[in-house]
């Protein structure tokens, strides 16, 4: 007998599903339910974001999404996210929502498509006309096993982010993402859509954030986000001028025994393959890889 697999648009309503079966997918991957609430439901309308789900038996067990990427000023750029329940997979769901998600992005007139693919996906990737272009590892570390924090430069005062002001961290994280290794410049940033999306998400724990002050200019930052015992490094930069200095080593630091001193026993990140800097800090506090992904492109 041949199972029905039904595709739908999703809803909020669907988000402890989507955490779930995301946890399922990507052990190494942090997203609570709340945090995949806010990703269904808040989006700029320039994104023409589409979000499907499958659902066999009332079970959902595959997830997709596509949207262009309006935080780069080179149009047509956009990005798709496809996975599926590992118990569900070579029974056509994965290709039913690439056909409409790739239909979609045509029609909002994208013209490059970027995704991630596990090795076991790439298969599936390159049979619809991805190619590799990068490297992204996700390593993850045991909170309880960190080395000791290093010293605090006396310039530099450490706070976290629920006693800042949104502005500042929005400049440091602008500045911070215009050389971060990509495909395409994250040269376009709003202020409002980063508040939207960024700094109001509720996956941002910003009690266990840390930022590295100079005055009341963020030099240097790193973005926690929680789902119960895990956490994820959403993003760590440190502005030019202050590079060089260990301060990217020091916030992690600091973040990482925040962390474990709320619950949190494993942490995970994710660093592209050409970020050595980045690299080399992870490899110091104590991440081991877990994973790594192939960054593919897609011309439409």
């Amino acid at each position: 007998m041949t199972t029905e697999v039904r595709i739908r648009p999703a809803t909020g309503d669907d988000a402890e599903a989507v955490s779930a079966l995301r946890r399922a997918v990507y052990s190494y991957k942090v997203m609570s339910p709340e945090a995949a609430h806010h990703m269904i439901t808040v989006f700029s309308p320039a994104e023409r974001f589409l979000a499907l789900v499958a659902e066999v038996d009332g079970q959902l067990v595959g997830w997709g999404s596509a949207g262009l990427n309006n935080w780069t000023s080179e149009e047509g750029q956009s990005n798709i996210s496809i996975y599926v329940h590992p118990e569900h997979r070579k029974q056509g769901i994965g290709s039913a929502l690439a056909d409409r998600l790739h239909q979609h992005l045509t029609e909002v007139g994208a013209t490059k498509v970027r995704t991630f693919a596990q090795p076991d996906g790439l298969e599936f990737a390159r049979n619809r006309g991805y190619d590799g272009s990068r490297q992204m590892h996700f390593a993850g570390v045991d909170t309880g096993a960190l080395p000791p924090q290093p010293p605090t430069p006396e310039d530099i005062v450490l706070v976290t982010m629920d006693t800042l002001d949104p502005r500042p961290v929005f400049i440091a994280d602008s500045a911070t993402s215009l050389d971060e290794p990509s495909d395409v410049p994250m040269d376009a940033a709003d202020y409002d859509e980063w508040l939207d999306e960024i700094w109001t998400a509720p996956g941002l724990d910003k009690s266990l954030s840390v930022a590295a002050m100079v005055g009341d200019e963020v030099v240097c930052f790193t973005a926690v986000e929680v789902d119960g015992d895990r956490s994820w490094s959403g993003s760590t930069g440190t502005i030019p001028a202050y590079r060089g200095r260990g301060l990217a080593k020091l916030v992690k630091s600091v973040a990482l025994r925040r962390c474990a001193a709320a619950g949190v026993t494993a942490a995970y990140t994710s660093n592209d393959d050409e970020n050595g800097p980045m690299l080399a800090i992870n490899n110091w506090l104590g991440y081991r890889r877990v994973q790594t992904e192939l960054g593919l492109l897609r011309t439409l």
